[in-house]
């Protein structure tokens, strides 16, 4: 690899060839501030915060674009570098909307922390003309307001990425702003309510709905029995809004701040992902046995549900019927659970956290109702729990851990590994594997169909059988997944697919991380991490082997796997969406 010798700040660094002033200044150990810069994603030197002095430059430059070349020396914080920055802060607070005390985003906002490190306040210096925006709030899942948007794109770059590309900039000038083609409200055009943007958004321009008030309506009802459930992911992700390590597993601690807040029962999705598993399973298995439509995919995803609908609305028999396991648990509480604790289901106020905005859109989808109303009422992100926890003033940190309630917090590993990308195949290859052979298999690990990487492919021999399989998470990855599908010359019998890069621990509800931190740690791999450490340490590691799954096959779901009632409670069906109305 041919190498560059460069200087910053007077440090001398080897670095690649092609490599920007930005990466090579934190090879140097040297933090130069950035707003609209996203690594892979958004690259493009729009806000102009991290310009520098360079020799052989004329003028500052952007150190997030500029490349690096032999001799070079840079200064990152001379006076004139830093009056730059601070009239480019000045400029973009002239046309801010500046209601910090309420904004969601207040001490999580990298606009507000660069303000603060450059001493810039809003003197009025700039003021002048500001286009006043209606908030967009006709989508399920997020609240769009351009009044805070400071046109850094990295939310139009994460939609790029997603593939779905619904949002750019519209008008020049002073009248520029992010919107959707003809000014449509989002709940009108192809959007899948993946969240990616809002994650991506540096300020409160993006945020998802806010259900937290309809949560303590409930809680404050006492005719109301309000049940809580939480997807596996949280557990890893949870802990990051209150200052802990990223990938700390805070499983215990939740349990316990649940439980604080008041909810009747604290239940874990888990059980939801198990039951998930041998349902799926069971209809993978018949497929293959029977001839039915291969290969199968994986329907637990609720932001790819949307995009398939959308984009590939003639190949929706290759998705399980399966509900995804949010749905699945609401719909047991409300049916099993209620019958069995002889409470009426419409008492019930089913409430699920998750690390997704798409499932605020899942719960009002048709045929997600299996006791004559919602199978979950509420369903708010990771970030809105943290909120409710620091609101009650609970310390988190100092919680005692504490366990889910029975009979519907009990798990396998199998359900724990649901939030990586992966998790879900190689779940169902656990049970698949047992259910093919007819034996209790002790090989548990399918390791090729794990990491972070957008597409993975994997062929395993089971009963004889070449099982060829695939995994994707990001839409990109699922439309290349789906166009092979469409064109006949996919060679995979089952398909999983999450909608986020990386699966469920990099949903667009968990909690956000600036852009120095994503910038340079792995994310994914480390909540995913936690994880895997939970399924490895567990006794059970089947889903087919829960006991919760056993009992309620045993009482309730009599006809068994794929049954009668079980399709009837447990299975959806998807419709077929136009793009644009």
């Amino acid at each position: 690899m041919d190498m560059v010798n460069v200087k910053i700040n007077g440090i001398a660094v080897s670095v690649p060839k092609g490599s920007t002033i930005l990466e090579a200044a934190r090879i140097a150990g040297v933090e130069i501030p950035t707003l609209c810069f996203l690594k892979e994603i958004n690259e493009i030197g729009a806000c102009r915060l991290c310009v520098v002095e360079a020799t052989g430059a004329r003028g500052l430059v952007t150190a997030c674009v500029y490349p690096v070349s032999e001799g070079m020396e840079v200064q990152t914080n001379t006076a004139r570098v830093q009056k730059a920055r601070r009239t480019t802060l000045e400029l973009i607070l002239s046309t801010h909307e500046k209601k910090c005390l309420s904004c969601v985003r207040s001490t999580d906002c990298e606009l507000q922390k660069l303000c603060r490190d450059f001493g810039v306040e809003d003197s009025g210096k700039y003021d002048g003309f500001r286009q006043k925006y209606e908030l967009d709030t006709s989508a399920a899942h997020l609240v769009r307001d351009n009044n805070k948007c400071v046109l850094c794109r990295r939310c139009v770059a994460a939609c790029n990425q997603q593939f779905v590309s619904v949002i750019g900039a519209n008008d020049r000038g002073i009248h520029t702003h992010i919107g959707t083609a003809f000014e449509k409200q989002l709940a009108n055009v192809p959007c899948v309510s993946c969240g990616q943007c809002i994650v991506a958004c540096p300020t409160g321009a993006l945020t998802e709905k806010d259900d937290t008030e309809k949560i303590w309506a409930a809680l404050a009802d006492p005719s109301k029995r309000v049940i809580v459930t939480t997807a596996p992911s949280i557990r890893a992700t949870l802990g990051e809004a209150f200052g802990m390590p990223i990938g700390t597993n805070v499983e215990g601690k939740m349990v316990a701040a649940l439980r604080r807040l008041g909810f009747y029962k604290v239940f874990d999705t888990n059980f939801g992902a198990d039951l998930t598993i041998v349902e799926e399973t069971n209809e993978f298995v018949g497929r293959v046995k029977n001839g039915g439509v291969l290969p199968m995919i994986t329907s637990c995803s609720p932001g790819w549900v949307k995009f398939a609908e959308y984009y590939y609305p003639d190949q929706l028999d290759h998705l399980s019927t399966c509900k995804s396991p949010q749905q699945m648990s609401g719909a047991v509480i409300k049916n099993y659970y209620a019958q069995k604790m002889g409470i009426d289901p419409k008492d019930i106020v089913n409430v699920s956290v998750m690390p997704c905005t798409a499932k605020k859109f899942e719960i009002g989808r048709p045929d997600e109702d299996a006791a004559g109303m919602p199978d979950i009422d509420i369903a708010i992100t990771t970030r809105e729990l943290a909120r409710m926890i620091e609101r009650m003033g609970i310390k988190f940190a100092d919680l005692p851990d504490e366990e889910f309630d029975s009979p519907l917090g009990e798990d396998t590993g199998a359900a724990v590994i649901f939030g990586a990308t992966g998790g879900v195949m190689e779940a169902a290859l656990r049970t698949a594997n047992d259910w093919l052979t007819g034996k209790d298999n002790k090989d548990l690990e399918f390791r090729e169909v794990r990491g972070t990487e957008g597409l993975k492919e994997a062929t395993y021999n089971i009963a004889g059988m070449e099982v060829k399989v695939a995994v994707a998470s990001g839409l990109t990855n699922a439309n290349y997944v789906m166009s092979k599908i469409k064109d006949g010359t996919a060679p995979w019998h089952f398909v999983e697919i999450m909608c986020c890069p990386g699966g469920c621990v990099n949903g667009g509800g968990q909690p956000t991380q600036p852009a120095s931190v994503r910038n340079t740690v792995d994310l994914k791999a480390l909540r995913a991490r936690a994880l895997y450490t939970q399924d490895e340490a567990m006794t059970l590691r089947k889903s087919h082997q829960s006991p919760v799954i056993k009992t309620l096959y045993e009482e309730y779901y009599t006809d068994g796997f794929g049954g009668h009632k079980a399709h009837h409670e447990l299975h959806t069906s998807y419709v077929k969406r136009e793009k644009y109305d």
